[in-house]
């Protein structure tokens, strides 16, 4: 079982959930699920995800971004991962979801 820490900061474009850890399969996945799903409920649909120190990120990981991002955008939002590592990125690009998801490599 890994374990997911994430703590807030809200800037003027809206709030930064900085991870630290792993996002797979399992707690994780849900931690993450909860926090997004609880700032949409509180009206803050203006998320980013800094994945500075996210180690890995197994498909259910993937996954639950893809799901993160679907429901952003269903509350018209705007969700952007920031700071993502080289290994990460890397599965970004062969999966080609740095088509779909807005991908900064550093906080603006």
């Amino acid at each position: 079982m890994s374990h997911l820490e994430i703590n807030e900061r809200q800037t003027e474009e809206g709030v930064v959930l900085d991870l630290t850890g792993d996002i797979i399969f399992g707690e994780a996945n849900t931690v993450l699920r909860d926090a997004i799903r609880n700032r949409l409920r509180a009206g803050r649909s203006n998320i980013t995800l800094n994945l500075d120190k996210v180690g890995y990120l197994d498909s259910a990981g993937m996954g639950e971004l893809i799901s993160a991002l679907t429901a952003i955008n269903r509350e018209n939002g705007r969700l952007v991962l920031m700071n993502p590592g080289d290994r990460i990125m890397r599965l970004f690009e062969i999966s080609k979801l740095t088509e779909i998801f807005e991908i900064e490599s550093s906080e603006s």
